[in-house]
């Protein structure tokens, strides 16, 4: 087996960068995110800055993406985000057309905040609402309600334009109908783009340690098959595209940092917790936030786990986030770009999904059914494993 893909590996064009400050940490949230420590924020830039500066190869391509993720960013001062811009043009060329993409709370969005965005090329814009509905808030932790939350995107809307939103389905409690309103009010708001994720309850979180003591508990599988099959309904009643598991968007708005993450095309990141993809190594850096700027300052190296992944685990990940998307996944593709035949590695996983309904298989094109888009961790985790 040859170590690259026929033509090398691809030249990263998408640079995430993530920031963990917080107001507060959210007891759902499993993120590298630190609360109460805003006075390490100029740290926090000189150990970016000095990992943006050991990027390898950081000349060889434009940048087509850049996603400022958190965390919050927007808890950085209008000063710090202009440096934090600063520094990434520093490092890499940023093509004129590129998107640029921040992560902020409604209650953070104001004329201050969006002027600070503007400045800094940000053109689409990533807001954490989660829902409208007071209780679930409330449960979920949030610090704004229904009205700031719609004034928050009336007013990105207004100044950026390109507004995407998450909301989480599924919290202790909710019902369908609640969640149906939650699905409403988004629709008719002046948004893009939609995210809609199912609350998971993760290790480490206090939501993990409250079900756990019979605090909180989750809603039925049922439940949530319904909430999802909800959502797809009410975005595709009002002309939206799902173009993948838990994307809608209202336009030519899909998110192309994400679509590059999918398409495998590799990606640079720096920050706690940043995961990247470059010449085929995957690398992840310390989770901590206070010990990745120790290390960046003291010794310019964060990286806590780094693997070389061989063509095959590539080819698979192809199929496996390829499929994710509703368009599906050309495996005669995966082929050309990778030099292995996923379609004789997976002959038998492939012949058994079928048999399972919940994916189509015709002229090299794999495609989830409707029935596959709801399992579709099932189908990535049949993929990416070897047969039995």
């Amino acid at each position: 087996m040859t170590s690259l893909p026929p033509g090398g590996w691809p030249t990263p064009q998408s640079l995430y960068v993530h920031v963990p400050f917080c107001r507060h940490r959210c007891g759902y949230c499993n993120f590298s995110v630190i609360s109460g420590r805003d006075d390490l924020q100029d740290r926090f830039l000189q150990a970016v800055e000095r990992e943006l500066t050991s990027t390898p190869d950081a000349s060889r391509a434009q940048l087509r993406t850049i996603f400022l993720g958190g965390g919050t960013p927007t808890r950085l001062s209008p000063d710090r985000l202009k440096r934090l811009r600063q520094s990434i043009d520093d490092t890499f060329s940023v093509a004129d057309d590129a998107e640029i993409t921040a992560e902020a709370n409604p209650e953070d969005i104001d004329e201050a905040c969006l002027n600070a965005l503007q400045d800094i090329g940000v053109n689409r814009i990533s807001l954490g609402v989660q829902s409208f509905d007071a209780d679930k808030l409330r449960c979920l932790e949030r610090g704004h309600n229904r009205e700031s939350a719609l004034a928050a995107i009336e007013a990105a809307a207004e100044r950026i334009g390109n507004v995407s939103i998450d909301l989480i389905f599924g919290a202790p409690g909710e019902t369908l109908e609640s969640w149906k309103t939650d699905l409403a009010i988004a629709s008719q708001s002046p948004i893009t783009h939609v995210s809609t994720y199912a609350l998971t309850f993760e290790k480490g979180t206090s939501f993990w340690s409250r079900r756990s003591r019979g605090n909180l508990s989750e809603v039925d599988e049922s439940l949530e098959l319904q909430m999802y099959e909800a959502a797809q309904h009410q975005f595709s009643k009002n002309a939206w595209q799902q173009y993948e598991i838990s994307s809608f968007t209202n336009g030519p708005h899909r998110c192309r940092h994400n679509l590059a993450y999918w398409a495998g095309n590799g990606w640079h990141a720096v920050g706690p917790g940043a995961a990247r993809f470059v010449d085929g190594k995957r690398e992840v850096n310390h989770r901590s936030a206070t010990n990745y700027i120790k290390r960046m300052l003291n010794d310019g190296v964060a990286t806590d786990e780094i693997e070389a992944i061989t063509l095959e685990q590539y080819a698979r990940e192809l199929a496996a986030f390829g499929v994710r998307q509703l368009d599906g996944i050309d495996l005669a593709t995966v082929h050309d770009r990778t030099s292995i035949n996923l379609e004789t590695v997976l002959s038998q996983t492939l012949i058994k999904l079928q048999s399972m309904e919940l994916v189509t298989y015709q002229n090299h094109h794999l495609r989830l059914t409707q029935r596959g888009i709801l399992f579709a961790d099932t189908v990535a985790t049949a993929l990416l494993s070897e047969p039995e």
